[in-house]
């Protein structure tokens, strides 16, 4: 007969622990190399990226501030030619007398697209009338971007001119 084999004590426990060992993968998180490699690749990504996230919002930027002004030049003109003469000068982000109902599609009061204030030049900074944004928190190359798009490409002269006080007029009648 047989004598009854008694397992010994912790025998069941460090087979479990080889089996237990054996399914569960060598590692569980990232390697120090894996996390840089990553990391590089999203800085190279945000260095591509930005550049291009910065000229679009310049090119938006200027966008808005174009149709804004063809909508202020159209609104002056169209008030010389029902009055036979532009409105008096005011001082900058004030509405012109008689003007409110032209400029009904913007707001005059409200800063520009590129930054700073609007401004009716009537007889003033050697000009007879122009549209000036003051001010503006455009870099010179966004200025510039403006200036080829309306004119010339030469700030000191043309249509769209830079003017005194750190303004950028676009002149209606010299």
């Amino acid at each position: 007969m047989h004598a009854e084999h008694k397992p010994r004590p912790g025998a069941n426990l460090k087979r479990s622990r080889i089996l237990l060992c054996r399914q569960l993968p060598a590692r569980a998180g990232f390697t120090l190399v894996e996390i840089v490699i990553v990391a590089a690749v999203i800085g190279l990504l945000a260095v591509l990226a930005i550049p291009a996230f910065v000229k679009a919002r310049r090119e938006t930027r200027v966008a808005e501030y174009l149709n804004s002004l063809r909508l202020t030049v159209d609104a002056f003109e169209l008030y010389a030619m029902a009055h036979g003469a532009y409105p008096p000068d005011r001082l900058p982000g004030q509405v012109p007398n008689g003007m409110a109902e032209y400029l009904k599609r913007m707001d005059w009061t409200a800063p520009t697209p590129l930054g700073g204030r609007w401004d009716w030049d009537n007889t003033s900074v050697g000009i007879t009338a122009g549209v000036t944004g003051i001010g503006a928190g455009l870099d010179m190359a966004g200025i510039q971007m403006v200036d080829e798009k309306i004119d010339d490409g030469n700030l000191l002269s043309g249509r769209f001119r830079r003017t005194g006080a750190g303004g950028y007029t676009y002149v209606i009648a010299d």
